[in-house]
């Protein structure tokens, strides 16, 4: 089964939210928090919040499901419109103009469950090896 959770209109921009989103793309859900409680960048609390937010939407759904049989399966970062839609400017010296962009991006992501058979599978594969 699949969980779905976004966060539309994140004041960061994407490519800094990439890079946190890349750190905890595939892991167990518990791991992926783990993580980012020592990561040093502006963007985790964001991701940090829809992680949460999809373990909240998957117990609503399924009550029987359990954080740790969840795992991060798609995570994508979007760019989202420009805040106030339109480039502003910042005066320089020589009386010029600078324009700067307020960024915002969209965070998306997936869990997913585990299957029950590749489980059961890869471990009756490694007590076979013992």
């Amino acid at each position: 089964m699949e969980f779905h959770a976004s966060h539309r209109y994140a004041r960061v921009s994407a490519r800094k939210a990439r890079y946190v989103v890349d750190l905890v793309r595939g892991m167990a859900v518990n791991d992926a928090l783990q993580t980012l409680k020592f990561t040093n960048r502006r963007p985790v609390h964001m991701v940090e919040k829809v992680i949460r937010s999809a373990v909240a939407n998957a117990g609503e759904i399924n009550p029987e499901i359990d954080a740790g049989d969840l795992y991060i399966g798609k995570a994508v970062v979007e760019e989202g419109p420009l805040l106030g839609g339109r480039v502003r400017f910042r005066p320089r010296s020589r009386g010029m103009a600078h324009p700067y962009r307020k960024r915002t991006c969209h965070i998306r992501l997936w869990l997913r469950t585990r299957p029950a058979e590749a489980e059961s599978e890869g471990q009756s594969k490694n007590t076979a090896k013992e």
